[in-house]
């Protein structure tokens, strides 16, 4: 299968902190691929240099054919995009937010689709309300219609189900597997293991910057391994080796002697 996702030691630095370590990735189109890792593991990081929102410091990526640093305005309008925490514009309906969204990325029937939309997330109540005023689930649902408003070939949606009730998310990762057994890919960043479990075809394990493994969801399955074992037993292993070498802890080590404040 084609790659829809392209990585080569992707890395991403703030000062001495490296947020992403020589990252290399490959995304097979009609995938579901699960970026996973604790909190502050850099995936946030690795979604906004994948939408061209953050330069690179090295490496490349490449996302459907395009250098998303280079032209990142042609990524943003052709992928669909649910950032981490970010709202939609206080001072428009949620109505008047999917027409924009629709009209940026020249949408067709773009009233049909955003009333499909308001339908199926079950927020039709909610299209006349300024976003200011809307509940943190119903701006999430308003944010994930837009994404898919045009239903792009290719989603990357960090956390998804943040902030949606139980019956809210069944539909949504439903929609989910849905849309990539439709030939579509979808990039999503996640710390919640279950959720991977259950949807992903394809994981990513990132742990302080650090890619510690990639591969399918049944690869684990068919060795009897659940992905939270697999998840943990890599992350405390990277987190001993730090501590044995003295990562970032203002030790030597475990073995050896603190440094001289």
């Amino acid at each position: 299968m084609p790659s829809v996702i392209l990585t080569k030691d992707l890395t991403k630095v703030f000062g001495e902190l490296r947020a992403v370590d020589s990252v290399t990735l490959s995304v097979e189109k009609g995938s579901l691929f699960g970026l996973l890792g604790p909190n502050g593991s850099g995936k946030t990081t690795m979604i906004r240099m994948l939408t061209g929102q953050m330069r690179e410091s090295s490496g490349f990526a490449e996302i459907l054919g395009t250098d998303p640093a280079k032209e990142p305005v042609k990524v943003r309008a052709a992928v669909g995009i649910i950032p981490e925490q970010e709202t939609p514009p206080s001072f428009l309906t949620a109505e008047e937010y999917l027409s924009f969204a629709g009209k940026i990325r020249k949408t067709e029937n773009l009233k049909e689709k955003a009333d499909w939309w308001f339908e199926y997330l079950d927020f039709a109540d909610k299209r006349d309300v300024l976003c200011k005023d809307l509940s943190r689930g119903t701006r999430q649902k308003l944010m994930f219609a837009q994404a898919f408003l045009h239903n792009p070939d290719l989603a990357l949606i960090d956390e998804p189900l943040i902030n949606l009730d139980p019956v809210m998310q069944r539909k949504v990762k439903g929609f989910l597997k849905d849309y990539t057994d439709s030939g579509k890919t979808i990039f999503l960043s996640t710390h919640i293991l279950e959720i991977a479990e259950e949807i992903c075809t394809d994981i990513a394990i990132l742990h302080k910057g650090e890619l510690l493994y990639t591969g399918k969801i049944t690869e684990l399955q068919e060795k009897g391994i659940h992905l939270d074992d697999w998840f943990m037993e890599l992350v405390e292993k990277e987190t001993a080796d730090e501590i044995i070498e003295g990562k970032g802890t203002g030790e030597k080590g475990i073995i050896g002697e603190k440094k001289d404040a």
